[in-house]
């Protein structure tokens, strides 16, 4: 191999690990996990193995030696973020507990977290008037994603033209007086 092709495959190679690291989960969220579901868990007995579960806050508890969530489980990207266009497909409700303090000012209703913990068995809620039957996880790993804040950009029509140039000035004395 020449200098040159081991030049042009090791950019390469930089390339491809540069795009493969943007579309890789956090550290504490990566791993092999089945495809199990809120939904699935509360119907199956509680398996050994590790979930990894994300979703939307619905309620922060702290209690006196943990801290539990209760939350609207989705769909997870390729990252383990909740994905946030599927905010109508939900998988069900889940409850996950870690121990410590967590503050209901930073985890606040709507906020999207992912957590990587076994199911314990099911809790018992009551959301309205129907019983509701919510798995629950003891979480390992709880991992708050930071807001996604949109910003619109407003750009002025006036005074500049299509071709950013200004309606007014050395440029309006062209062909025909107006653009050039």
């Amino acid at each position: 191999m020449t200098l040159r092709n081991t030049v042009r495959f090791l950019t390469a190679a930089a390339g491809l690990s540069l795009l493969a690291a943007c579309a890789t989960a956090p550290q504490p969220l990566q791993g092999s996990f089945p495809q199990v579901t809120p939904q699935q868990a509360v119907a199956a007995t509680p398996g050994s193995s590790p979930v990894r579960w994300g979703g939307r806050i619905v309620e922060t508890q702290p209690k006196q030696d943990r801290t539990c969530f209760q939350m609207v489980a989705m769909p997870l990207n390729a990252t383990g973020r909740p994905q946030s266009n599927s905010a109508d497909v939900t998988q069900g409700r889940f409850v996950a507990c870690r121990a410590g303090f967590y503050d209901p000012a930073v985890f606040t209703p709507g906020r999207e977290v992912t957590f990587v913990g076994r199911v314990e068995g099911t809790e018992s809620v009551r959301i309205g008037e129907y019983d509701y039957h919510l798995p629950q996880l003891a979480a390992d790993v709880v991992y708050l994603w930071p807001e996604v804040r949109e910003v619109e950009v407003v750009v002025p029509p006036y005074p500049y033209g299509p071709y950013g140039r200004p309606y007014w000035g050395p440029y309006r004395a062209g062909w025909g007086g107006w653009w050039w």
